[in-house]
């Protein structure tokens, strides 16, 4: 099951309470305060981890707690301070405060840990107030309350590359045939109901690179407003640095829903618009369109997909994942444009990527190979 959001309350232990009590053994000839301080109560620690891909595990589970303080005790004994609670999210965590909706984290590096809600603190025990005048103290401090919040977890898959296009355009198959992912395959709309990543390798040993690829639920006209599966799914594009932009250039089977689309200029404008409506600055990455099911594509569709990535200079790739045309130069094209685009960690020094060289020419009329 794939959960991407979900909406946790936590509670932080509570401090113990300060102790009053005094010395009485026999033998010692100054007695006074000896009450002990009350022990912290533990924090809500959350961390990213490998080993999840989903917030499945807050589902069910969506109230956690924090071990209190121990009291404190006689003979200047302290309590024993309460265990803190480890929550684990994905990698590509949105921590927000749920009653403010202030973003309060963004979990982008594998076990990066922040306090989430702070443990109360002890309270003093009869000791402290002991003075030269006020010998035999009898107050003593409660421990404080530790922090109650509300948070609400958002997960954007962090893929490289993100395949967008209508339902059954073949971005299934497509991932399939590039990495060892093996999403569901059927011939109706809507059979991806929940993203699937998958690594690509490319190049060849010492030099070989990979990049994560994301098969996206497919979008409709209108996805911005609710309609299909919505904007469910699109704010998982927001965090790829390139988008491969499928167009079905097949002629639609009699009895689909694709009899009414038959111009794939149109479908790339339709999507492309569904994209900027939702947060214009995915209009603005690194694009590269995908002529899918060339091996049974309508020449008329093809030669006007191709001539609108030529205007628009758009790098243009017709592929089959069926029979495999076109599969290895548009992985090296996506490996290349990742490259290029893919944001570097805070502590690295920007670095020219290195061109990676298919062992074969790319075909005549993609984007690579266009003579000029």
């Amino acid at each position: 099951m794939f959960i991407d959001e979900a909406r946790i309350r936590v509670k932080a232990g509570d401090g113990g309470n300060g102790c009053m009590a005094f010395r009485r053994e026999k033998f010692v000839p100054r007695g006074g305060p000896s009450g002990g301080d009350g022990g912290h109560g533990g924090d809500v620690i959350m961390s990213a981890s490998l080993s999840h891909n989903t917030l499945v595990h807050f589902r069910f589970n969506p109230e956690h707690k924090a071990q209190r303080g121990g009291h404190g005790l006689g003979s200047n004994c302290s309590g024993y301070a309460g265990e803190s609670t480890t929550l684990q999210v994905p990698i590509g965590t949105l921590l927000f405060d749920d009653d403010t909706g202030e973003l309060i984290h963004d979990f982008t590096r594998p076990n990066d840990t922040i306090v989430i809600a702070r443990g109360g603190r002890g309270g003093r025990g009869n000791q402290h107030f002991a003075t030269s005048t006020h010998q035999a103290p009898r107050e003593h401090e409660l421990g404080r309350a530790g922090e109650e919040r509300n948070f609400r977890l958002e997960l954007r898959l962090l893929a490289d590359a993100g395949l967008v296009g209508y339902p059954n355009v073949g971005k299934s198959t497509l991932i399939s045939r590039l990495s060892a992912a093996k999403p569901k395959i059927a011939n109706y709309a809507f059979t991806t109901l929940e993203p699937n990543l998958g690594v690509v390798s490319v190049g060849e040993w010492p030099h070989e690179q990979s990049f994560t690829i994301a098969d996206l639920p497919g979008l409709i006209e209108g996805a911005h407003l609710g309609h299909g599966l919505g904007i469910q799914f699109l704010k998982h594009i927001e965090r790829t640095s390139v988008i491969v932009h499928l167009v079905d250039v097949s002629d639609a089977p009699a009895g689909t829903d694709k009899n009414d689309r038959t111009d794939p200029v149109n479908d790339y404008k339709i999507i492309t618009e569904e994209l900027k409506s939702f947060d214009p600055a995915l209009a603005a990455k690194p694009t590269i369109l995908v002529a899918a099911k060339a091996d049974v594509a309508n020449p008329d569709k093809l030669k006007k997909l191709a001539a609108m990535a030529k205007r628009r200079k758009i790098p243009f790739f017709p592929i089959s994942a069926v029979t495999g045309e076109g599969i290895e130069p548009l992985k090296f094209a996506i490996a290349e444009l990742v490259a290029l685009h893919r944001p570097l960690p805070m502590d690295a020094e920007p670095a020219a990527p290195a061109k990676l060289k298919p062992a074969y020419p790319p075909p005549a009329n993609s984007a690579k190979g266009r003579s000029r």
